[in-house]
């Protein structure tokens, strides 16, 4: 029996259902959901409420969700406006699995309502001294992935930490985005070049390079390389210029830090790892969990986060120092198999694999080569052809192992994906005509 033959009335209540659609998008594009996925889980949602798919005509960028349902011989249109951007993975995870249990439990709408304010309501971050140790814990790390020792890690862990609360005073204060992100890039790589010149540490640059890696947009750059991939195109390319706009704020900050400390040029160090040992291994799986706090990613998921952050960088460090691979194969295929471990995972914790695999791919970003592509053109009035060359190939080599590493955990999906929806699409199935047969 096809599922239009099962449903009454899908038209009533029309107006309250488009509601609930836009309302569940919303949420979803608030707390760093990708085009498609918010695309999925409103479709599941229409699903739920015995709209079909062909009657539902969804729009999306990157501030409004346009819904048109035609049917009943009329056509009905909602928008919905979302300008405040965060991140909330415990969000999306929470909204995607309830879309499936309205229609396995048989919620009706005004139940399918008080769990979606429920979860609006609830969408705090982690406490304020936990944040500041995995904020702290995740720049050290990185920082440590990079070949720093263990005192450039404490350095930086202090300055990071430091440059977060710098960053939620700058919120309180109603400050504007960029400017606020300029200002913690100051405060957190100041305090980097002050820890620096008195800890004695061995690798004095990598504490300024790793302490306003917490503001680094892993999240918008990764969901804009994905929404371009899944053709949607003008969404991408927002999110692009708002990834290139904090960069370019965290860039000035740190810049003007640098400069008080008559600091000329700190990114040539090498960022390549040096080593497949267990301190890169932990340094991993540190980085992971501390934004996967920052992302406020669920409790129960921390430590598959952790374990996802070892998988991909262990794999890239093996390609990278043993077969002499370069980093954007490295970083492709670590990101690959984790993508592949995953799509399993995803049914056993009942979670979208985004918020699985996102924290986990984190660790291998490669925030110092966009740095020497901003900071060449900051300086290009005093730098020579060659500086300027060698900038450009770093920013290459940035975009090129972003993109290998969306395409790298995106791999099953798009190998997979007419099997995974067809999956999908028979369970729905299944669900409404157990829901019909019980309402009988």
């Amino acid at each position: 029996m096809k599922q239009n033959e099962l449903i009454a009335y899908p038209y009533q209540r029309i107006m309250y259902k488009m509601k609930l659609i836009l309302l569940t998008g919303e949420l979803l594009m608030a707390n760093g959901a990708a085009t498609a996925q918010i695309m999925r889980d409103m479709l599941r949602a229409a699903t739920y409420m015995d709209i079909t798919p062909d009657k539902l005509h969804i729009h999306i960028n990157y501030t409004t969700i346009m819904l048109n349902i035609n049917g009943d011989g009329h056509s009905y249109t909602e928008f919905r406006k979302c300008r405040e951007h965060g991140v909330n993975m415990s969000v999306i995870s929470d909204v995607s699995n309830l879309t499936w249990i309205a229609v396995r439990e048989n919620y009706t709408l005004e139940k399918y309502e008080a769990h979606l304010r429920r979860i609006q309501r609830h969408c705090r971050p982690y406490p304020l001294p936990l944040g500041l140790l995995c904020v702290g814990m995740a720049c050290g790390s990185i920082c440590k992935l990079f070949g720093g020792d263990w005192v450039s890690f404490f350095c930086t862990a202090f300055s990071a930490a430091m440059g977060f609360i710098v960053r939620r005073i700058c919120n309180s204060y109603g400050f504007n985005h960029y400017a606020g992100i300029a200002i913690s890039a100051f405060a957190a790589t100041f305090l980097a070049c002050f820890a620096q010149s008195v800890s004695g540490t061995s690798t004095p640059s990598y504490p300024m390079i790793a302490a306003a890696l917490f503001l680094i947009p892993g999240i918008p750059l990764i969901n804009a390389v994905d929404d371009m991939l899944n053709n949607y195109i003008m969404a991408g390319m927002t999110r692009a210029m708002n990834t290139l706009l904090i960069i370019g704020s965290m860039t000035f900050g740190i810049s003007i830090a640098l400069w008080a400390w008559n600091i000329t040029d700190f990114t040539r160090v090498p960022i390549h790892p040096e080593d497949i040992y267990i301190s890169q291994a932990l340094a991993a799986a540190l980085c992971a969990v501390g934004y996967s706090v920052l992302f406020r990613l669920p409790w129960k998921l921390l430590p598959v986060a952790a374990v996802g952050g070892v998988i991909a960088v262990d794999v890239r460090n093996i390609l990278v120092v043993q077969f002499d691979a370069n980093l954007v194969a490295g970083s492709f295929l670590g990101a690959a198999i984790l993508g592949s471990v995953v799509q399993k995972a995803t049914h056993w914790f009942h979670t979208p694999g985004a918020v699985l695999t996102i924290p986990a791919v984190i660790p291998l970003m490669p925030g110092v080569l966009l740095y020497r592509l901003l900071f060449s053109i900051l300086n290009i009035t005093t730098i020579d052809a060659q500086t300027l060359l060698a900038g450009i190939r770093s920013g290459v080599e940035a975009a090129t192992v972003v993109i290998a590493m969306t395409i790298g955990v995106a791999i099953p999906t798009i190998f997979f994906r007419p099997y995974l929806e067809k999956y999908q699409k028979q369970h729905m199935e299944d669900l409404l005509l157990q829901r019909y047969d019980e309402e009988k």
